[in-house]
């Protein structure tokens, strides 16, 4: 765990949002690649890609706010501060200006603050959210700028993994959407005051978060390395033989959409949920659905046009 890479200024750079603009920059510069072989217009993919990042971390931090069981607490940061609890040491609740409750033991928000829902630079932002709000934004875009609508689509279900890789690295880093407790030989022990040791201490499970994690699941590197296998197969064995455009971008929502269903039942960091799965198995479900109507839909058309009329 490094959350910090370096400090510029006397302000840190956080490891999470630098990998996170990595990847964007990465799958952006490989769309404008793409467009170029493909003799399409680069520079609607390069906008897209710049425009995509801020929809997408806009949506990414809705959806933590409203589904991942903190809505009440950023509900409470500006109504009434004296409901929000934060697990930290009365040493801790200092450093970060908060007021320490003697008698509950607990640090509470020193003040009201209306817009932490919106500070995402402080961390919690949710996949699923980012990749609604990017995609309708993007459909938009596109239809806008007259482009080629399904082969955009094909070309972002090969670069988005990619993305995907750099931010679970950056996640690893950050020490957040850590798993659970194993004792395997690819157990990962985070150090003290990571959310790994905090939620295993509220869980009476370690002393104090002061004290390094038990081991737990690396489910970051698990999605991470998924995530550059999905890539390999659209690129290298889907996209050449693709039967109809909007294939590989159908295949990619649904690969990780099994993947991110599969990496929950290791994940152990609150992510809410209903019906005894979280929000994003819950997601997953209804993507796979989707997509599998849609790929039947697009598969009868492209025949239906291919097939020459009888004379």
């Amino acid at each position: 765990m490094h959350p910090r890479l370096a400090e510029i200024f006397e302000q840190p750079i956080p490891s999470y949002f630098t990998l996170l603009i990595i990847g964007f920059a990465l799958a952006t510069w490989l769309g404008s690649r793409w467009a170029k072989r493909s003799a399409l217009d680069h520079d609607t993919v390069i906008d897209l890609g710049l425009f995509c990042l801020i929809a997408g971390v806009a949506g990414a931090r809705i959806l933590h706010v409203v589904a991942d069981g903190y809505f009440w607490d950023y509900v409470h940061l500006c109504t009434d501060p004296a409901q929000v609890e934060w697990h930290v040491t009365q040493g801790q609740c200092t450093e970060i200006a908060g007021r320490w409750d003697a008698a509950a033991g607990l640090c509470r928000p020193a003040e009201s603050d209306c817009f932490a829902w919106a500070a995402f630079w402080r961390g919690g932002l949710t996949y699923y959210g980012g990749l609604v709000v990017a995609s309708a934004y993007a459909l938009w875009f596109l239809y806008r700028e007259r482009f080629p609508l399904l082969k955009a689509t094909d070309m972002a279900g090969m670069v988005i993994p990619i993305g995907l890789f750099w931010g679970r690295m950056g996640c690893f880093l950050g020490g957040c959407c850590f798993g659970t407790r194993t004792d395997g030989w690819l157990g990962v022990s985070f150090p003290e005051w990571s959310p790994a040791s905090e939620a295993q201490w509220r869980a009476h499970e370690l002393a104090g978060p002061e004290l390094a994690s038990f081991p737990v699941h690396p489910a970051q590197l698990y999605e991470a390395l998924g995530c550059l296998t999905i890539a390999a197969a659209l690129m290298l064995l889907l996209h050449g033989r693709k039967r109809f455009d909007g294939q590989v971008f159908l295949a990619f929502l649904m690969s990780y959409a099994v993947l991110r269903f599969g990496l929950e039942y290791v994940r152990a960091d609150d992510r809410g949920g209903l019906l005894g799965l979280s929000t994003s198995q819950l997601i997953g479900v209804a993507v796979v659905a989707v997509c599998g109507v849609l790929w039947v839909v697009l598969q009868r058309r492209t025949t239906r046009l291919l097939t020459p009329a009888p004379a």
